[in-house]
């Protein structure tokens, strides 16, 4: 696979970070791990579900193992009943960012989550936190009214809001009610008022980690296995019992509702891996499509061309790349 000729943000004096993205199971942690070991770096995470402390095997977090080579920042450090937003993420990044340029540490953020990179590197709206009260109200009217009764609602209280969601976005519609309730202000609205980006451009290097669709998709496939074998099920099972509200985004991570629904015999054990699957290769899917149109800065790599990317990037440096030991 050809490397897209769209230039690399060499790192240099006043160098910040690498940013490594890319589809689900695409080889991601272990390339930011690599890196961390041959710069002396610090991983950062960037990835939404890998936050939650109660999901480990389920989203593949890195091994207590991996995490004990290299200095790890945001894995688990939140409850699967918080809902973890991209704002929350950015002041918890930026502490890290301090944090590893005050030890001179390379700080190397790593995930596949589209809006942490590009709150990260564009900045974020700076919509305030919504009352527990008024998010309860609009999701208990969700469950009791539908889906279609509130974006009929978000049509009269938020026109240009309602136009742009699909009128069947839970999640969206939700979010978009709580905030005009709790603001009187439409997100349009919160989304001019924005939190400036943390990495200007010209003081990062980013990459977007591209394998062969069919080789990813073997790999997701083979990784969902492998979680199940790990204990995932488990896992799940623990997350079940705890009663959860569903429309949190711990409960729909990759694999969870599925394992939850065969937890309650709707469904086979190899119905629900089916589902898991096939709902991880339509997110991976989903990541090419948005890092291609949202964040056109990434320069596109395959597995096999990452070595030299990073070679590339990181000349001129003050953090040396040491050859891979052979």
């Amino acid at each position: 696979m050809a490397t897209r000729d769209i230039g690399v943000n060499s790192i240099g004096d006043n160098s910040k970070a690498v940013l490594i993205a890319g589809p689900t199971a695409s080889g991601k942690s272990a390339l930011a791990l690599e890196l961390a070991q041959r710069t002396g770096g610090v991983i950062i995470n960037a990835d939404s579900m890998q936050v939650y402390r109660d999901l480990r095997i389920i989203t593949a977090r890195p091994t207590p193992e991996d995490e004990a080579r290299v200095p790890h920042r945001l894995y688990g450090q939140t409850d699967a009943a918080v809902n973890f937003s991209a704002g929350a993420w950015l002041v918890e990044a930026s502490a890290a960012l301090m944090e590893a340029q005050a030890q001179k540490l390379l700080p190397i953020f790593v995930g596949g989550s589209g809006l942490y990179f590009k709150a990260l590197t564009r900045g974020l709206s700076a919509v305030p936190p919504v009352p527990s009260e008024i998010r309860e109200g609009v999701r208990a009217r969700l469950e009791r009214d539908g889906v279609e009764a509130l974006h009929a609602e978000l049509a009269q209280r938020d026109p240009d809001s309602a136009a742009r969601l699909k009128t069947r976005d839970r999640t969206r519609i939700a979010r978009a009610l709580e905030v005009m309730e709790a603001t009187g202000r439409s997100l349009n609205d919160w989304h001019r008022d924005g939190v400036p980006a943390l990495l200007p451009p010209a003081t990062f290097a980013a990459l977007f980690l591209s394998p062969d669709r069919d080789q990813l998709y073997a790999q997701i496939d083979a990784r969902f296995d492998a979680m199940l074998k790990s204990g995932a099920l488990a896992e799940v099972a623990a997350l079940a019992a705890r009663n959860l509200d569903p429309l949190l985004p711990a409960m729909k991570a990759h694999g969870v509702p599925a394992l939850i629904r065969h937890l309650r015999g709707e469904i086979t054990l190899e119905e629900a891996t089916i589902i898991g699957r096939t709902a991880t290769r339509q997110y991976a899917k989903r990541q090419f499509t948005w890092f291609r149109h949202q964040l056109p800065e990434f320069e596109w790599v395959s597995p096999g061309e990452a070595p030299a990317w990073l070679q590339r990037a990181f000349s001129p440096s003050p953090y040396a790349v040491k050859p891979a030991k052979v």
